[in-house]
């Protein structure tokens, strides 16, 4: 039998945390969400001051600084980032003079009641080559107007970029910046920022990358189903995201210029609840999937795979439809609420409420592969999901995994002993298939109960080694 002797108390934590997310001991992460305004229907501010508590929302992104929207802020605890448009930037960068009138009238008119702690200067500003070489000036400006009035420790300056500032982002390790933006604006951006202790905003959006690949680009993948997941050739990391190696390439981008201490914060991302017919992949059961494994994934701690140590803070977008938005049909739809203060889809958005969806069943699941070892994949299942070892990962992780399952997670293993029914075929990869399928079935196929540190992944028909029999839920 394989469980018991090696048992890792390392994985088993981390494992329990992704588990168990009441008990989160581990560095986590950050949920915020954009309140986006362009639309004519949307309750008042002090309403959406309310329904964000309600929530559990304690970081929000703005898109400027209107006065009723901030004075609805006072005392309401939670932390702001505010914006200066892409329309004043030639006048900040211009003079240190408009962005101290700035900062007079749009930020210290609120402090200390009103908690803002980011100015975003700018959004996206590399899409207008106009307005890029303002860019820098203008964040330098801004940030000697908050030293000026001695609020620069407390507010950082950064600005939102979109993902078409790389040249190269497959695979992630390969990620570059556009060589015609790093000299002039990239490099002394990345060292105001290190010289500030400020991040980089990236906004991320795996929707975009599907649209334009769907042949190529899996939708599990997409969604954050997980699954075996794709490996990078020149470093031999899996991602099982797309999510992750988006931003993995961000970050070999920052280091191939230098500026690996940078860190980053996710400023945009979502899914869209609905859209054209081109728009294909669009809808509401596929923008719950995406937004709660991404709550999920960031509440349950650790980075990416290629900075593993440090926590992913993210800012959904948004929080309402926007009815005036201009463009695709799914510009109109990334809202987790409808105007009425109605819920679109229901996700959880804090700690608490992952700890409440722990016994709803998982909605989606990637397809089996043939399951080696002695197996085979069986026909299909109606509906019907089951857990299985993924041996991409080798040995010591599975050993690991089953030695948790069959452990301290509780799983019943007594089949899977020498001489019972499910001991034959005497493998790693059959016995930690039956653990990891036990232990999920015991908690009602919770989503992130089937993942032991990615050696396993769910399967839409039984697994199958020899003549046992996976056990299902109820």
């Amino acid at each position: 039998m394989y469980f018991s002797k090696h048992f890792s108390h390392s994985l088993y934590l981390f494992i329990f945390i992704l588990s168990s997310p009441q008990l989160i001991l581990c560095d986590t992460g950050t949920i915020g969400i954009n309140y986006g305004r362009i639309a004519d229907n949307l309750p008042s501010p002090p309403k959406v001051v309310q329904l964000l508590k309600a929530q559990g929302i304690t970081k929000v992104k703005l898109y400027d600084t209107d006065s009723t929207v901030l004075s609805a802020f006072s005392g309401s605890g939670i932390s702001l980032t505010v914006a200066l448009p892409n329309q004043q930037l030639s006048s900040a960068a211009a003079s240190q003079s408009y962005t101290d009138t700035w900062i007079q009238s749009n930020i210290l008119t609120y402090l200390p009641k009103t908690l803002i702690e980011t100015i975003a200067v700018g959004n996206e500003v590399f899409v207008d080559p106009n307005n890029t070489p303002y860019l820098v000036p203008a964040m330098k400006n801004v940030y000697a107007s908050l030293t000026k009035y001695g609020v620069a420790s407390s507010i950082k300056v950064t600005s939102p970029v979109a993902l078409g500032v790389l040249q190269t982002s497959y695979p992630p390790s390969s990620g570059s910046f556009k060589s015609d933006l790093i000299e002039p604006v990239i490099k002394p951006m990345l060292s105001f920022l290190k010289q500030t202790n400020s991040t980089l905003m990236i906004n991320a959006y795996p929707f975009f990358a599907y649209l334009s690949d769907t042949k190529t680009i899996s939708l599990d993948y997409a969604l954050l189903r997980g699954g075996p997941g794709n490996t990078d050739p020149n470093n031999g990391l899996v991602y099982k995201t797309l999510f992750e190696a988006q931003l993995d390439a961000v970050f070999a981008a920052i280091d191939a210029i230098g500026f690996n201490d940078v860190k980053i914060v996710v400023s945009e991302t979502g899914w869209p609840s609905k859209g054209a017919e081109n728009e294909v992949g669009a809808s509401t059961e596929n923008a719950a999937d995406y937004n709660g494994n991404l709550v999920r994934r960031v509440l349950t701690g650790g980075g990416t795979p290629l900075r593993p140590n440090e926590p992913l803070n993210v800012y959904l977008f948004a929080l309402f439809n926007e009815n005036l938005k201009t463009g695709a049909t799914s510009e109109n739809n990334y809202g987790l609420f409808y105007p009425n203060e109605q819920k679109v889809y229901d996700i959880p958005l804090t700690v608490e409420g992952l700890s409440k969806t722990n016994n709803r069943s998982v909605s989606h699941v990637v397809a089996a592969p043939p399951v080696s070892g002695g197996g085979e994949v069986s026909p299909g299942s109606n509906g019907q999901t089951w857990c299985v070892a993924n041996e991409k990962v080798g040995d010591e992780k599975l050993q690991e995994g089953l030695d948790y399952a069959c452990g301290e997670g509780g799983a019943d293993c007594r089949p899977i002993q020498t001489g019972a029914t499910c001991y034959d075929p005497s493998t790693l990869v059959a016995h930690a298939s039956y653990a990891f399928n036990s232990y999920y079935q015991k908690n009602s196929r919770a989503s992130g109960t089937c993942d032991f540190g990615g050696a396993a992944y769910v399967v839409t028909q039984p697994p199958k080694f020899g003549n046992c029999a996976y056990p299902t839920g109820n």
